[in-house]
């Protein structure tokens, strides 16, 4: 069988770690298994969704490497929904109720009081077309909600093993809201079904809902000579790094704050890929090779920790394997290509690629010189050799160890801070050459150069 999974964004609001998630982990299993990833924007809510948002989707997924295979728009299949509900309507499977919010909270409580399970009566089943005219006379418009069988509905999941669902424990779902809405549900599985997706992964959160969406999978094919329900995989949560629940953090958890913040893709890819598995949290060499190694089977059952340590510790990971030939490009449009000798001496000390910058101003200046003892720097300066080359650093300081005495922190720390400004940074022994003797010898003399 041919895997093809999909990944359904609502495009109104950003995309952040929680929905990239799944949406990696689907691409990751399709592109391990060699099969297809289909983008199918969820904007059946036209009053909420905005061509922004989905451009916003968009972008971050290309940004990420979550390429798709292919790209659909819920709004332009509103009359798939609506054959389906004509269909689950005349198998006496999808019915109307009239119940306000207000009434059914009512029931709810009164059931809760006896001790009872607060789930629907289906007292909609029971309405005479007088009574149903009644209430559309007042004003009411119908929701509608879908039988369920009653029964215990069992699969084999991808990342749980074997789980089961007992719809007889829950509410007839509703499918379309009193305002004519389709909720997620049936255009969800109506696309599954169309699209021959084979599988679908997404959050623990969704196993209940799977249990009534099986059922109404086999009431959409039942007749129609339709294939299979897809398997399913539930993933465990994201949580943060202490084990709270990460939902009201993921609005400052965005893809496109995280781009902005500088983060690397394949460092966003390999934390989100890997955190809750078996694998090493190392930054993998290609979203590719990431995919290559992804398997349900490495994924623990408890909730996967999010913690921005990681992630930072993975992006510096990522920069400091990164080769001058990629990193070349974006040197060049900031401006900041001090050629490949630069980019190997600096990016041992890189966290985010912005950092580059400043030390390629530490390199070509301007540079205002930090010098707490003017005497100590002239001692240096006089002492600087002629040619600053691989080993000048070494014979240099030594030079100005046996001059001033000076030695450990006494003697490095002036001179870095002298001729970089900085109290960290690179190797000077390997800076040195780059910022060349001119430049070394006016810092020293106080002037900013």
């Amino acid at each position: 069988m041919s895997v093809k999974v999909r990944f359904a964004p609502s495009p109104t609001g950003k995309l952040h770690v929680g929905n990239v998630r799944t949406a990696l982990v689907n691409w990751l299993f399709a592109k391990g298994q060699g099969g297809q990833f289909v983008l199918r924007i969820d904007d059946t809510d036209v009053a909420r969704s905005t061509p922004e948002f989905e451009q916003g989707i968009e972008d971050d997924l290309r940004w990420l490497g979550l390429v798709w295979d292919q790209r659909e728009n819920q709004s332009k299949r509103f009359d798939r929904y609506e054959a389906a509900a004509a269909k689950l309507k005349a198998d006496g499977r999808l019915y109307a109720c009239y119940e306000t919010s207000e009434e059914l909270d009512r029931r709810r409580k009164v059931q809760l009081s006896r001790g009872q399970p607060p789930i629907y009566d289906r007292a909609g089943l029971a309405l005479t077309d007088a009574e149903k005219s009644a209430y559309e006379a007042e004003g009411r418009r119908p929701h509608w909600r879908f039988k369920l069988e009653g029964r215990r509905v069992a699969w084999e999941d991808l990342a749980r093993g074997h789980a089961e669902v007992d719809t007889a424990s829950m509410s007839d779902p509703v499918l379309i809201r009193e305002d004519g809405l389709f909720l997620y549900t049936l255009p969800s599985v109506v696309d599954d079904i169309d699209m021959g997706i084979t599988h679908v992964i997404r959050g623990e959160d969704h196993v209940t809902n799977t249990g009534a969406q099986i059922d109404i999978f086999e009431a959409l094919l039942k007749d129609s000579g339709g294939g299979p329900t897809p398997g399913f995989a539930h993933m465990p949560l994201l949580v943060g790094e202490d084990g709270s629940a990460l939902s009201k953090r993921l609005g400052s958890l965005s893809i496109s704050d995280m781009r902005d913040q500088g983060y690397e893709p394949i460092a966003i890819t390999s934390h989100l890929g890997r955190i809750g598995t078996s694998d090493p949290l190392d930054v993998a060499p290609s979203i590719e090779a990431l995919g290559e190694g992804f398997s349900f089977s490495k994924m623990g059952r408890s909730p996967a920790r999010y913690d921005v340590a990681d992630l930072d510790r993975l992006n510096a990971q990522a920069l400091h394997g990164l080769s001058y030939a990629d990193a070349q490009p974006r040197l060049a449009a900031a401006g900041a290509d001090l050629g490949e000798a630069f980019w190997d001496v600096v990016r041992p000390n890189l966290q985010k690629f912005a950092d580059v910058y400043e030390m390629a101003r530490i390199v070509v200046g301007p540079v205002t010189p930090v010098i707490e003892d003017a005497a100590f720097a002239r001692a240096a300066l006089n002492l600087l050799p002629e040619v600053i080359d691989a080993g000048a650093w070494s014979a240099w300081t030594q030079a100005v160890k046996e001059q001033t005495g000076a030695k450990g922190k006494a003697l490095f720390m002036p001179l870095r801070l002298a001729i970089t400004g900085q109290a960290h940074g690179p190797d000077m022994a390997m800076m040195a050459p780059l910022i060349g003797r001119e430049r070394i010898a006016q810092r020293l003399a106080g002037e900013t150069a």
